[in-house]
């Protein structure tokens, strides 16, 4: 079978875009080199339905804008997958952030979401069980999304089956050829070769983007420079019954550090690190771990150490290749063509998962413009689809 587009990947962003596809009426194939969705990054996140407080700090205001309208539209089609919980700030002395700031920032995010924020006053501190109150100067509470991030991915994998599309899984794309009218995409599949025709293709193929833009032939040469940036978390045993979820600064870089109850235990992350191994490869550092633990001994007057951690996983963000901190890099989703208005072949670099509905409209309505037909008979608007 002939299909208008194949994607390649599994993960959200292309769940998304299979979805976004399907619901446009366009005939659709995802390939996926694992057993199941959701294998890679899109199960390694910090599982949360979030418009990014602290990207406020580098004025990515769209995006954060964007984000919150995506999280509103989640809570209304995915009740039982995402939810909206308390989310504490303190602030300290020693804190690099001082509380006019954080009051501002919770304030510009207040307004965009449309969700109120509070300062909690001293009297109330007691009942922040745990929490370290030497210093503390203020403590916010805010809103935000918490969600399981495979599941969520697969229910839109599952949403765009039922809307039509295909799934083949345990596959490995070989060879993609570009040609002026069809894509010729050579899979393996439970060893034998098969031969896959499409329209065009889109590679969301996440920290496996360039690997899949080198398979294909011409040879796609404008590309953007990027680098995997690794986000190791750790679960840790409940110490004491936390009222929600903490945002933290953490002591060492002054970078973002969330703290959440997640299925009984505690949930812990995330950190930055440039990674240059295969992705499949992926593992959570030594000092990745003990730099959790340092930051929630420091918060919580805790003395967790390495044997305490009962699981850890690492993932990979794809971002642009800059030699400053990963922490202040844009993260803005890129999609490339591999020959302008008359590309066959889109790369997707990059992704935020709370914001995958949105991505994969733009990334139709790209195609749209540029290529596609627009005979496709629309099925459903994704704004309202309500998620399985």
């Amino acid at each position: 079978m002939n299909y208008d587009i194949i994607i390649i990947g599994a993960g959200i962003q292309g769940a998304g875009v299979a979805q976004a596809a399907c619901a446009e009426g366009y005939r659709v194939l995802v390939v996926e080199q694992y057993t199941k969705p959701a294998q890679g990054t899109s199960s390694r996140s910090s599982k949360l339905i979030h418009g990014g407080l602290r990207y406020l700090e580098t004025a990515q205001f769209s995006l954060v804008y964007e984000c919150l309208q995506e999280r509103k539209r989640l809570l209304k089609n995915a009740p039982h997958l995402v939810k909206l919980v308390p989310f504490y700030i303190p602030v300290y002395e020693k804190s690099h952030r001082k509380p006019w700031k954080i009051r501002l920032g919770l304030a510009l995010y207040s307004l965009l979401s449309f969700t109120p924020f509070e300062s909690i006053p001293k009297s109330k501190w007691s009942s922040l069980k745990g929490l370290n109150v030497q210093g503390l100067k203020a403590v916010f509470k805010y809103y935000d999304g918490q969600t399981d991030d495979k599941k969520l991915t697969q229910a839109v994998l599952a949403s765009a089956k039922t809307l039509g599309a295909d799934i083949i899984f345990s596959s490995h794309v070989e060879s993609i050829a570009i040609g002026s009218k069809l894509c010729r995409v050579t899979i393996i599949n439970d060893g034998k070769k098969e031969l896959l025709k499409s329209l065009l293709v889109i590679n969301a193929a996440g920290p496996w983007v360039k690997s899949i833009v080198k398979r294909s032939s011409p040879i796609i040469t404008a590309q953007p420079k990027i680098d995997l940036v690794q986000g190791t978390h750790i679960i840790v045993p409940k110490t004491s019954k936390l009222l929600g979820m903490y945002y933290l600064e953490a002591p060492q870089d002054q970078r973002a550090v969330f703290v959440m109850p997640w299925k009984g235990q505690l949930l812990i992350g995330t950190t930055e690190v440039t990674y240059s191994g295969d992705p499949a490869d992926v593992a959570p550092l030594k000092t990745e771990i003990q730099y959790l633990l340092s930051v929630y001994n420091h918060y919580f007057s805790a003395n967790l150490s390495q044997s305490d951690v009962i699981a850890s996983f690492a993932g990979l963000r794809v971002l642009p290749q800059s030699v400053g901190s990963a922490f202040s890099r844009p993260r803005d989703t890129l999609l490339v063509g591999d020959n302008g208005d008359q590309s066959r072949m889109f790369s997707l670099y990059g992704g935020k998962l709370t914001a995958y509905r949105a991505t994969a409209e733009k990334v139709v309505l790209r195609l749209r413009k540029v290529f596609l037909p627009t005979t496709a008979n629309k099925v459903v608007n994704t704004r309202s689809l309500r998620l399985p």
